[in-house]
């Protein structure tokens, strides 16, 4: 499974060196689904806003399946993350611990390379 939305203008930040990535989303749509999947599972609208910290390490790495036309090359990284959920229509307000806080246990930043670009 993965998730796609429009990043909007502003929403993603780069340090001078390209080093660190900053990803910052607000009022993301969402749906608090607690009985799923039961067939009887309703659905609420929800909410959640989230800032993501990506920073480069020094490790490099490189993943490659050329059967699947697959290859990613880049350093592990660290990353942060900080987020809230709200559901209005029960006044449900859930935030995670401080950005300072989080961990990843592996995270890392490069480039993709997929499909007909793959060469």
């Amino acid at each position: 499974m993965y998730w796609v939305l429009p990043v909007p203008e502003g929403g993603l930040a780069f340090s001078a060196d390209g080093k660190t990535a900053t990803l910052v989303m607000k009022n993301v749509p969402i749906v608090d689904q607690p009985k799923w999947p039961s067939l009887d599972a309703i659905a609420t609208p929800a909410f959640l806003d989230y800032k993501l910290v990506l920073r480069q390490g020094s490790e490099p790495q490189m993943y490659e399946d050329a059967a699947r036309w697959y290859r990613f090359t880049g350093f592990k990284a660290t990353a942060q993350l900080e987020a809230t959920v709200r559901i209005p229509s029960i006044g449900f307000e859930f935030k995670t611990d401080a950005i300072e806080t989080s961990k990843a246990d592996f995270a890392v930043m490069g480039e993709e390379v997929n499909g007909k670009y793959y060469g």
